[in-house]
């Protein structure tokens, strides 16, 4: 089943069904789409500088992902998001899945074709951002700093449940979503399905009016598959 540009009301109505995906032909062609222009030293020094920007932790492209190894996700459908019409759409991207399965090398390598078009792009891990906000509230720049997010064309936030959020921490998580709600695009990970996510956040309410957000125009995938880290022991034992 495909994934799709969701428009729900509430998020429990679909949003918690897994999906289940074919393999997909190889797309190296599209792939290649969009490449960073080399002819223009002051363009590739505007994207560099995006880049840099980002705070990416390190830099992954569609190309390196090896969508054999995840048969769970359908390739074209990822490939189709290096289009980048959700960023000007203002649309939202989810990857739910456990550890390990690629959800953030794909958030990555969206987000660094988002630099390459010129978009203002930011990558923050939810235990970062959530650090940032609840100092920010202390010493009175919270406006300041939910501004500064709300101003970027894409959020790129990473690891949704590996560490508990506090009920403070979630509601300043929901006013930086509100802000951004329909205004710039949200790509989030989590290894958590959305049925859980009112024990990250110990409080039902705050959970649901977030993925109430989040979902609204949003694609969905949920990756269901083998650790990446794993993937060299788990190929080597099979020669035994």
């Amino acid at each position: 089943m495909p994934s799709r540009v969701v428009r729900w009301g509430r998020y429990h109505e679909q949003g918690t069904h897994r999906l289940s995906r074919k393999p997909a032909e190889s797309l190296k062609a599209k792939r290649d789409a969009n490449p960073l222009p080399r002819d223009n030293p002051e363009n590739e020094g505007t994207v560099k500088t995006k880049i840099t920007k980002a705070r990416f932790p390190f830099i992954k492209t569609m190309e390196e992902f090896d969508f054999s190894f995840q048969p769970s996700i359908r390739e074209k459908e990822i490939i189709s998001l290096g289009s980048l019409d959700f960023v000007a759409k203002k649309e939202n991207i989810i990857f739910l899945g456990p550890p390990g399965v690629g959800k953030t090398h794909l958030s990555i390598a969206l987000g660094v074709k988002a630099c390459m078009a010129k978009y203002r792009v930011g990558f923050v891990t939810v235990q970062k951002l959530l650090e940032e906000l609840l100092l920010s509230a202390k010493d009175g720049s919270l406006l300041d700093k939910l501004l500064g997010y709300s101003r970027l064309n894409l959020l790129i936030i990473d690891e949704l449940g590996y560490m508990p959020v506090t009920k403070e921490q979630a509601n300043l998580l929901f006013r930086l979503i509100s802000m951004r709600y329909e205004k710039g695009s949200i790509i989030l990970t989590s290894n958590y399905n959305f049925d859980e996510w009112g024990e990250i956040f110990s409080d039902q309410v705050v959970a649901a009016a977030i993925i109430d957000r989040l979902v609204h125009h949003a694609h969905i995938f949920y990756i269901n598959g083998t650790s990446y880290r794993l993937k060299g022991k788990l190929r080597a034992s099979t020669d035994y």
